[in-house]
């Protein structure tokens, strides 16, 4: 573990370099772009720079496992011909889109926070989380060189380097992955417009998933229910005509008039529990698919697993994506048996659907997956289909920020315990320790140690003094860490 978060950490550190250097690249093409007028190699630049950002939000989640989601602003829509066929930008018109298109990209480009966000990043990441990562392997190459210049003390790089390797290095990588996202991260901004222009794209779908919603309604109540209850009042008038010439006949009639009272309730019951189940609204979305499974014609198995109620809209959003899903399985799947999982992870809620099936399932079909996703998408939620030829086929449901999760605020023991962490090993071991061992074997080199280029009188002071320092900053980072985790254990209880 240690020994690949040291190799992580050097790779990490030489992405930070290749950044510095990405930086210096589009330094230059921005200078020209903004003193030369060379304003055509701006958008090349960005989209540069932006590529090595993304390489380090996939780095940063894969290696450090914190998730940076991306914070660019929306393209601009492309520019629509007016009626006699030319393109309007400002004041001018022009015959073709091509240069009403690019003075709308270079404005999105100049105006997103981002992407100076993206430059800065890459100016500072090779001395802050590249450097927080690659200490390790940094220090390791020093003591190698060192060694090989004929230096003993080449052999103390080494041998901190690998000493702090076990803890530090997997800290060290975690930590990049934090830097990564506070630096690239979205803002409030980006996310408020990437949140209306996704909102734009679903609002047709759900007003038109809507309409067709009500036309069904309409069209059941119309074919079913209604043309039922007009067929037992023509039944109790017949059997009003019946009553003294006939009553056996008007018996007959009138409980034939009940037969279809309750086949119309019981359709009403039904289209009723098509517009949200009852169950649902009582008892949760666990037990409405419990119900929803025993209506199901195959066996089916459920597992839930959630931390509480969902909004009523979300709700029933899951439940009748799943009764969808559970309906093409038995309409098209083949299969004898389905399985049901529900679970959560952080604030998101995912739901996977599994059947025995012959598989081959697709939403360019017509089977109902795609109104599914049009569902889903009011909600941000995906729907993730693998169904291969031959079975089995899965569907995977999720919706993010489902759960209302609590998080801690960030208080000063939070900010503390952060501090302490990142820079306790700074006093103890190369101010520290490793200046008491240069003391103690008396060595001249005095590099960066701060108590050898102090007075004699004053190193040994010094020296203890900052092995006391990192102890301290050590131990207030262990107890502080102690105490939120015993903490958040209560709050969980």
């Amino acid at each position: 573990m240690a020994v690949r978060a040291l190799v992580t950490g050097a790779v990490l550190y030489c992405v930070a370099v290749l950044g510095q250097l990405v930086a210096v690249v589009a330094l230059v093409g921005t200078v020209l772009s903004s003193v030369l007028g060379l304003v055509f190699l701006f958008p090349s630049v960005v989209r540069l720079t932006r590529r090595m950002t993304r390489l380090n939000r996939r780095l940063a989640h894969e290696w450090s496992g914190v998730e940076i989601d991306e914070p660019y602003l929306p393209e601009p829509p492309p520019p629509v011909p007016l009626p006699d066929g030319w393109y309007r930008d400002g004041r001018s018109l022009y015959r073709t889109p091509r240069i009403p298109a690019f003075n709308r990209r270079l404005s999105w480009l100049l105006k997103d926070p981002a992407t100076w966000r993206d430059f800065g990043f890459l100016w500072a990441d090779m001395w802050a989380g590249g450097l927080v990562a690659g200490a390790p392997a940094i220090l390791v190459v020093i003591g190698v060189v060192q060694l090989a210049g004929g230096g003993l003390i080449g052999l103390l790089w080494l041998a901190l380097a690998l000493g702090a390797a076990r803890w530090y290095a997997p800290w060290a990588v975690r930590t990049y992955g934090v830097i990564a996202r506070v630096m690239l991260g979205s803002t409030e901004k980006a996310r408020l417009a990437q949140q209306v222009n996704r909102l734009a794209k679903a609002r047709t779908d759900v007003v038109d998933s809507q309409a067709a919603e009500l036309r069904r309604i309409e069209r059941d109540l119309h074919d079913g229910a209604q043309a039922r209850l007009v067929a037992v009042g023509m039944t109790i008038g017949a059997a009003e005509e019946l009553m003294e010439s006939d009553p056996v006949a008007a018996k007959a009639l009138l409980a034939k008039a009940r037969d279809a009272s309750s086949t119309a309730l019981q359709e009403l019951r039904q289209l009723v529990r098509g517009i949200h189940p009852p169950v649902l609204a009582e008892r949760g979305l666990g037990d409405a698919l419990r119900a929803l499974a025993l209506d199901t014609p195959l066996r089916t198995h459920v597992t839930v697993e959630l931390p509480g109620r969902l909004d009523a809209p979300l709700e029933s959003a899951a439940y009748f994506a799943v009764s969808e899903l559970l309906t093409n399985v038995v309409r098209h799947s083949g299969a004898t048996q389905a399985w049901i999982d529900v679970s959560s992870a952080a604030d998101k809620l995912r739901i996977t659907v599994t059947d025995d099936g012959h598989g081959g399932a697709d939403a360019s079909r017509g089977t109902g997956l795609a109104g599914i996703e049009r569902r889903l998408g009011a909600f941000d939620g995906v729907l993730a289909l693998n169904s291969p030829v031959g079975g089995p086929t899965t569907a995977v449901i999720e919706l993010p920020r489902a759960l209302q999760i609590e998080r801690p605020p960030l208080t000063w023991k939070t900010v503390t315990m952060g501090i302490c962490w990142s820079l306790c090993w700074i006093p103890l071991f190369p101010q520290g320790f490793v200046a008491m061992i240069l003391k103690l074997v008396g060595l001249k080199e005095k590099s960066w140690f701060l108590a050898l280029h102090m007075p004699p009188s004053l190193q040994w002071p010094t020296i203890i003094g900052m092995i006391l320092l990192g102890t301290g900053m050590l131990a207030t980072a262990a107890t502080l860490s102690a105490q939120l985790r015993k903490a958040n254990e209560v709050a969980c209880a």
